[in-house]
Protein backbone atom coordinates (compact mmCIF):
# COMPACT_ATOMS: atom_id res chain seq x y z
CA UNK A 1 0.00 0.00 0.00
CA UNK A 2 1.28 3.47 -0.92
CA UNK A 3 0.25 6.53 0.76
CA UNK A 4 -0.15 9.94 -0.71
CA UNK A 5 0.28 13.62 0.39
CA UNK A 6 -3.52 15.06 1.05
CA UNK A 7 -3.46 18.56 0.94
CA UNK A 8 -7.25 18.05 1.19
CA UNK A 9 -8.80 21.15 3.27
CA UNK A 10 -11.01 18.94 4.67
CA UNK A 11 -11.66 16.31 5.30
CA UNK A 12 -8.25 16.17 5.54
CA UNK A 13 -5.07 13.80 6.13
CA UNK A 14 -5.30 11.92 9.30
CA UNK A 15 -1.94 10.77 11.26
CA UNK A 16 -1.52 7.22 10.20
CA UNK A 17 -0.56 5.99 13.75
CA UNK A 18 -3.72 6.60 14.38
CA UNK A 19 -5.67 4.73 11.34
CA UNK A 20 -3.40 2.23 11.86
CA UNK A 21 -4.37 1.88 15.77
CA UNK A 22 -8.03 2.20 14.34
CA UNK A 23 -7.36 -0.55 12.10
CA UNK A 24 -5.94 -2.87 14.75
CA UNK A 25 -8.76 -2.06 17.23
CA UNK A 26 -11.76 -2.42 14.42
CA UNK A 27 -12.95 -5.46 15.42
CA UNK A 28 -12.37 -6.13 18.76
CA UNK A 29 -12.07 -3.09 20.68
CA UNK A 30 -9.94 -3.47 24.32
CA UNK A 31 -11.06 -7.32 24.33
CA UNK A 32 -14.70 -6.34 24.30
CA UNK A 33 -14.87 -8.48 21.28
CA UNK A 34 -16.93 -5.63 19.51
CA UNK A 35 -16.05 -2.76 17.31
CA UNK A 36 -16.56 0.69 18.83
CA UNK A 37 -19.00 1.75 16.27
CA UNK A 38 -21.19 -0.91 18.03
CA UNK A 39 -20.85 -0.08 21.18
CA UNK A 40 -23.66 1.25 23.50
CA UNK A 41 -22.65 5.14 23.52
CA UNK A 42 -24.30 4.70 27.38
CA UNK A 43 -21.99 1.75 28.20
CA UNK A 44 -18.99 1.76 30.01
CA UNK A 45 -16.66 0.67 27.42
CA UNK A 46 -17.59 3.84 25.38
CA UNK A 47 -18.21 5.91 28.16
CA UNK A 48 -14.37 5.57 29.29
CA UNK A 49 -13.66 6.69 25.38
CA UNK A 50 -15.83 10.09 26.47
CA UNK A 51 -14.65 10.65 29.44
CA UNK A 52 -10.60 10.08 29.07
CA UNK A 53 -11.27 12.64 24.72
CA UNK A 54 -11.94 15.22 26.92
CA UNK A 55 -9.77 15.26 29.81
CA UNK A 56 -7.09 14.97 27.22
CA UNK A 57 -8.43 17.74 25.09
CA UNK A 58 -8.62 19.96 28.19
CA UNK A 59 -4.80 18.89 28.91
CA UNK A 60 -4.04 19.77 25.49
CA UNK A 61 -5.57 23.31 24.92
CA UNK A 62 -5.11 24.01 29.14
CA UNK A 63 -8.99 24.28 29.51
CA UNK A 64 -10.38 26.29 32.77
CA UNK A 65 -12.77 23.97 34.75
CA UNK A 66 -15.50 26.66 34.37
CA UNK A 67 -15.57 25.80 31.10
CA UNK A 68 -17.92 22.99 29.50
CA UNK A 69 -16.89 20.42 26.27
CA UNK A 70 -19.20 19.40 24.03
CA UNK A 71 -19.35 16.89 21.19
CA UNK A 72 -22.00 17.80 19.32
CA UNK A 73 -23.45 16.94 15.93
CA UNK A 74 -23.78 19.03 12.67
CA UNK A 75 -20.29 20.46 12.43
CA UNK A 76 -19.29 23.52 13.05
CA UNK A 77 -22.12 25.27 10.26
CA UNK A 78 -24.55 23.85 13.37
CA UNK A 79 -23.38 26.12 15.00
CA UNK A 80 -24.04 29.54 13.56
CA UNK A 81 -27.31 28.87 14.45
CA UNK A 82 -27.40 28.00 17.89
CA UNK A 83 -24.67 30.99 18.77
CA UNK A 84 -27.37 33.39 18.12
CA UNK A 85 -30.61 31.27 19.23
CA UNK A 86 -28.26 30.28 22.82
CA UNK A 87 -26.97 33.97 23.54
CA UNK A 88 -29.54 36.55 22.01
CA UNK A 89 -33.15 37.65 21.89
CA UNK A 90 -34.89 38.82 18.91
CA UNK A 91 -33.54 42.62 18.23
CA UNK A 92 -30.25 41.97 19.72
CA UNK A 93 -27.48 42.96 18.04
CA UNK A 94 -24.56 41.02 17.34
CA UNK A 95 -20.80 41.40 16.21
CA UNK A 96 -19.52 40.19 13.37
CA UNK A 97 -15.97 40.45 11.51
CA UNK A 98 -16.31 39.42 8.02
CA UNK A 99 -12.63 37.84 6.98
CA UNK A 100 -13.94 35.70 4.14
CA UNK A 101 -15.81 32.85 3.21
CA UNK A 102 -16.58 31.28 6.27
CA UNK A 103 -17.34 34.05 8.64
CA UNK A 104 -19.30 35.56 5.99
CA UNK A 105 -21.77 32.18 6.00
CA UNK A 106 -21.83 32.64 10.04
CA UNK A 107 -22.74 36.08 9.89
CA UNK A 108 -25.34 35.62 7.32
CA UNK A 109 -27.26 32.97 9.84
CA UNK A 110 -27.03 35.31 12.86
CA UNK A 111 -28.90 37.66 10.42
CA UNK A 112 -32.11 35.83 11.01
CA UNK A 113 -32.33 35.97 14.87
CA UNK A 114 -30.32 39.04 15.47
CA UNK A 115 -29.07 42.04 13.91
CA UNK A 116 -25.45 41.80 12.75
CA UNK A 117 -22.61 44.90 12.91
CA UNK A 118 -20.33 44.53 10.79
CA UNK A 119 -16.83 44.79 13.04
CA UNK A 120 -14.76 44.75 10.13
CA UNK A 121 -14.03 43.21 6.96
CA UNK A 122 -11.32 42.19 4.61
CA UNK A 123 -9.78 39.03 2.92
CA UNK A 124 -6.41 39.35 2.35
CA UNK A 125 -4.96 41.12 5.17
CA UNK A 126 -6.67 42.22 9.52
CA UNK A 127 -7.66 45.51 9.07
CA UNK A 128 -6.20 47.77 11.86
CA UNK A 129 -7.65 47.39 15.28
CA UNK A 130 -8.21 51.40 14.70
CA UNK A 131 -10.82 50.86 12.26
CA UNK A 132 -12.76 48.19 13.60
CA UNK A 133 -16.43 49.18 14.79
CA UNK A 134 -17.32 47.63 17.47
CA UNK A 135 -21.15 47.95 19.01
CA UNK A 136 -21.88 48.91 22.32
CA UNK A 137 -24.48 47.25 23.06
CA UNK A 138 -23.43 43.60 21.05
CA UNK A 139 -24.35 40.09 23.01
CA UNK A 140 -21.46 38.98 21.76
CA UNK A 141 -18.41 39.36 18.90
CA UNK A 142 -18.21 36.29 16.58
CA UNK A 143 -14.78 35.81 14.29
CA UNK A 144 -12.88 33.45 12.44
CA UNK A 145 -9.26 33.03 13.41
CA UNK A 146 -8.38 30.81 10.45
CA UNK A 147 -10.09 31.35 6.78
CA UNK A 148 -9.90 27.91 5.51
CA UNK A 149 -10.60 29.49 1.75
CA UNK A 150 -8.84 32.61 1.57
CA UNK A 151 -5.96 31.62 4.22
CA UNK A 152 -5.95 34.44 6.30
CA UNK A 153 -5.59 34.21 9.73
CA UNK A 154 -5.10 36.14 13.10
CA UNK A 155 -2.12 35.47 15.12
CA UNK A 156 -3.64 37.80 17.90
CA UNK A 157 -7.08 37.56 19.53
CA UNK A 158 -8.67 40.27 19.18
CA UNK A 159 -9.67 42.68 22.04
CA UNK A 160 -13.22 43.34 22.28
CA UNK A 161 -13.09 44.21 25.97
CA UNK A 162 -15.81 42.82 28.26
CA UNK A 163 -18.00 41.27 25.36
CA UNK A 164 -17.95 37.41 24.67
CA UNK A 165 -15.63 36.84 22.08
CA UNK A 166 -16.79 34.06 20.26
CA UNK A 167 -14.65 31.90 17.32
CA UNK A 168 -14.76 29.44 15.09
CA UNK A 169 -11.73 27.50 15.16
CA UNK A 170 -12.33 24.59 12.37
CA UNK A 171 -9.25 24.62 10.73
CA UNK A 172 -6.73 26.21 13.03
CA UNK A 173 -8.05 24.04 16.46
CA UNK A 174 -4.97 22.42 17.66
CA UNK A 175 -2.58 23.66 15.62
CA UNK A 176 -0.78 26.27 18.43
CA UNK A 177 -1.17 26.73 21.65
CA UNK A 178 -4.23 29.50 22.72
CA UNK A 179 -5.66 31.37 25.90
CA UNK A 180 -8.88 29.58 26.38
CA UNK A 181 -9.73 32.02 29.01
CA UNK A 182 -9.83 34.66 26.66
CA UNK A 183 -13.09 33.37 24.87
CA UNK A 184 -16.46 32.91 25.49
CA UNK A 185 -17.15 29.68 23.26
CA UNK A 186 -14.98 28.42 20.89
CA UNK A 187 -16.32 25.59 18.16
CA UNK A 188 -14.51 23.46 15.37
CA UNK A 189 -15.67 20.92 13.30
CA UNK A 190 -13.51 17.32 13.14
CA UNK A 191 -12.27 17.10 9.63
CA UNK A 192 -9.53 19.09 9.69
CA UNK A 193 -7.06 18.90 12.77
CA UNK A 194 -9.85 16.57 15.68
CA UNK A 195 -10.85 13.59 13.11
CA UNK A 196 -13.52 12.44 10.71
CA UNK A 197 -16.27 14.26 9.68
CA UNK A 198 -19.43 13.91 11.79
CA UNK A 199 -18.65 15.69 15.18
CA UNK A 200 -18.03 19.27 16.61
CA UNK A 201 -15.98 20.45 19.45
CA UNK A 202 -17.62 23.23 21.43
CA UNK A 203 -15.35 24.60 24.44
CA UNK A 204 -18.34 27.17 26.17
CA UNK A 205 -17.87 29.38 29.33
CA UNK A 206 -20.28 27.88 31.87
CA UNK A 207 -22.06 31.59 32.68
CA UNK A 208 -22.73 31.62 28.83
CA UNK A 209 -24.84 27.94 29.09
CA UNK A 210 -28.60 28.35 30.18
CA UNK A 211 -30.01 31.29 28.19
CA UNK A 212 -31.33 29.96 25.18
CA UNK A 213 -34.60 31.09 23.75
CA UNK A 214 -37.62 29.34 23.96
CA UNK A 215 -38.12 28.43 20.44
CA UNK A 216 -34.67 27.11 20.35
CA UNK A 217 -34.11 23.41 18.85
CA UNK A 218 -33.22 20.99 21.94
CA UNK A 219 -30.76 19.72 20.40
CA UNK A 220 -28.74 23.30 19.90
CA UNK A 221 -29.47 24.29 23.22
CA UNK A 222 -26.12 24.13 25.19
CA UNK A 223 -27.24 23.34 27.93
CA UNK A 224 -29.30 20.61 27.24
CA UNK A 225 -26.30 18.82 26.12
CA UNK A 226 -24.08 20.00 28.63
CA UNK A 227 -26.55 18.41 31.21
CA UNK A 228 -26.58 14.99 29.11
CA UNK A 229 -23.05 15.04 28.43
CA UNK A 230 -23.25 15.44 25.16
CA UNK A 231 -25.24 12.04 25.01
CA UNK A 232 -29.18 13.83 24.87
CA UNK A 233 -29.57 11.95 21.88
CA UNK A 234 -26.99 9.47 20.09
CA UNK A 235 -23.77 11.26 19.21
CA UNK A 236 -21.58 10.20 16.38
CA UNK A 237 -19.18 7.43 18.16
CA UNK A 238 -17.02 6.65 16.12
CA UNK A 239 -15.87 10.20 15.29
CA UNK A 240 -15.52 10.96 18.59
CA UNK A 241 -13.27 7.90 19.18
CA UNK A 242 -11.14 8.81 16.08
CA UNK A 243 -10.73 12.26 17.70
CA UNK A 244 -9.92 10.38 20.69
CA UNK A 245 -7.11 8.76 19.27
CA UNK A 246 -6.40 12.15 17.40
CA UNK A 247 -5.86 13.94 20.71
CA UNK A 248 -3.32 10.99 22.56
CA UNK A 249 -1.41 11.23 19.20
CA UNK A 250 -0.87 15.26 19.86
CA UNK A 251 0.23 14.23 23.55
CA UNK A 252 2.81 11.93 22.44
CA UNK A 253 4.27 14.62 20.15
CA UNK A 254 4.54 17.41 22.76
CA UNK A 255 1.31 18.72 22.54
CA UNK A 256 0.95 21.86 20.83
CA UNK A 257 4.21 23.80 21.85
CA UNK A 258 5.91 20.92 19.81
CA UNK A 259 3.36 21.11 17.11
CA UNK A 260 3.26 24.45 16.56
CA UNK A 261 6.84 24.63 16.04
CA UNK A 262 6.32 21.98 13.31
CA UNK A 263 3.59 23.79 12.13
CA UNK A 264 5.66 27.00 11.25
CA UNK A 265 8.59 25.68 9.98
CA UNK A 266 6.09 23.51 7.40
CA UNK A 267 4.40 27.03 6.54
CA UNK A 268 7.47 29.05 6.12
CA UNK A 269 9.25 26.56 4.32
CA UNK A 270 6.59 26.83 1.99
CA UNK A 271 5.80 30.93 1.89
CA UNK A 272 9.35 31.40 1.69
CA UNK A 273 9.38 29.14 -1.66
CA UNK A 274 6.68 31.18 -2.86
CA UNK A 275 7.65 34.54 -2.04
CA UNK A 276 10.78 33.67 -4.25
CA UNK A 277 9.47 32.35 -6.93
CA UNK A 278 7.89 34.74 -9.85
CA UNK A 279 5.90 31.36 -10.96
CA UNK A 280 3.63 31.45 -8.15
CA UNK A 281 1.63 34.08 -6.21
CA UNK A 282 -0.09 34.06 -2.54
CA UNK A 283 -2.55 36.89 -2.25
CA UNK A 284 -2.72 37.90 1.68
CA UNK A 285 -0.49 39.72 3.54
CA UNK A 286 2.59 38.22 4.68
CA UNK A 287 1.71 38.93 8.52
CA UNK A 288 -1.82 37.52 7.92
CA UNK A 289 -0.65 34.18 6.19
CA UNK A 290 -2.68 31.00 7.43
CA UNK A 291 -0.46 28.49 8.64
CA UNK A 292 -2.69 25.63 7.84
CA UNK A 293 -4.08 26.79 4.61
CA UNK A 294 -1.80 28.09 2.04
CA UNK A 295 -3.36 29.24 -1.35
CA UNK A 296 -1.50 30.41 -4.46
CA UNK A 297 -1.81 30.93 -7.82
CA UNK A 298 0.44 30.38 -11.27
CA UNK A 299 1.44 33.30 -13.34
CA UNK A 300 -0.30 31.49 -16.23
CA UNK A 301 -3.23 30.45 -15.38
CA UNK A 302 -3.75 28.21 -18.14
CA UNK A 303 -1.37 25.72 -16.51
CA UNK A 304 -3.70 25.25 -13.58
CA UNK A 305 -5.56 22.23 -15.39
CA UNK A 306 -1.64 20.66 -16.30
CA UNK A 307 -0.24 21.73 -12.60
CA UNK A 308 -3.50 19.50 -11.07
CA UNK A 309 -2.72 16.46 -13.29
CA UNK A 310 0.89 16.32 -12.76
CA UNK A 311 1.12 16.93 -9.14
CA UNK A 312 -2.13 14.49 -8.86
CA UNK A 313 0.10 11.84 -10.45
CA UNK A 314 3.16 12.81 -8.26
CA UNK A 315 1.20 11.65 -5.60
CA UNK A 316 -0.06 14.99 -3.91
CA UNK A 317 -3.69 15.03 -3.92
CA UNK A 318 -6.38 17.59 -3.77
CA UNK A 319 -4.36 20.73 -4.62
CA UNK A 320 -7.24 22.53 -6.18
CA UNK A 321 -8.03 26.13 -5.04
CA UNK A 322 -11.57 26.44 -3.28
CA UNK A 323 -14.28 27.80 -6.22
CA UNK A 324 -14.71 31.24 -5.09
CA UNK A 325 -10.97 31.87 -5.19
CA UNK A 326 -9.75 29.08 -7.58
CA UNK A 327 -5.80 28.88 -7.93
CA UNK A 328 -4.60 25.79 -5.53
CA UNK A 329 -4.44 25.70 -1.98
CA UNK A 330 -1.96 23.19 0.07
CA UNK A 331 -4.02 22.49 3.52
CA UNK A 332 -0.94 21.86 6.04
CA UNK A 333 -2.47 20.97 9.08
CA UNK A 334 -1.32 18.85 11.98
CA UNK A 335 -1.29 15.41 9.89
CA UNK A 336 0.49 16.78 7.38
CA UNK A 337 4.25 15.19 7.47
CA UNK A 338 7.35 17.74 6.75
CA UNK A 339 8.57 15.64 3.98
CA UNK A 340 5.07 16.27 2.13
CA UNK A 341 5.52 20.63 2.17
CA UNK A 342 9.22 19.25 1.02
CA UNK A 343 7.69 17.33 -1.70
CA UNK A 344 4.96 19.52 -2.90
CA UNK A 345 8.09 22.36 -3.05
CA UNK A 346 10.28 20.07 -5.00
CA UNK A 347 7.25 19.21 -7.69
CA UNK A 348 6.64 23.21 -7.59
CA UNK A 349 9.92 23.76 -8.48
CA UNK A 350 10.44 21.00 -11.24
CA UNK A 351 7.19 22.60 -12.84
CA UNK A 352 8.41 26.26 -12.83
CA UNK A 353 11.10 24.65 -14.47
CA UNK A 354 9.21 23.26 -16.84
CA UNK A 355 6.96 25.44 -18.38
CA UNK A 356 8.26 29.26 -16.63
Amino acid sequence: MSRVFNFSAGPAMLPEPVMRQAQAEFLDWHGTGMSIMEMSHRGKEFSQVAEESEADLRQLMGIPDNYRVLFLHGGATMQFSAIPLNLTRPGDTVDYFNTGAWSKKALNEAKRYANVNIVAEHTTEIPDPSTWRLSDNAKYVHYTPNETIGGLQFHTIPDVGDKPLIADMSSCILSEPIDVSKFGMIYAGAQKNIGPAGIAIVIVREDLIGHAREDCPRLLDWKVQADAGSMDNTPATFPWYMASLVFKWLKAQGGLEKIAEINRRKAKKLYDYIDASDFYHNPVRPEDRSIMNVPFTLADSSLDKVFLQESDQAGLKNLKGHRLVGGMRASIYNAMPEEGVDALIEFMQEFARKYG
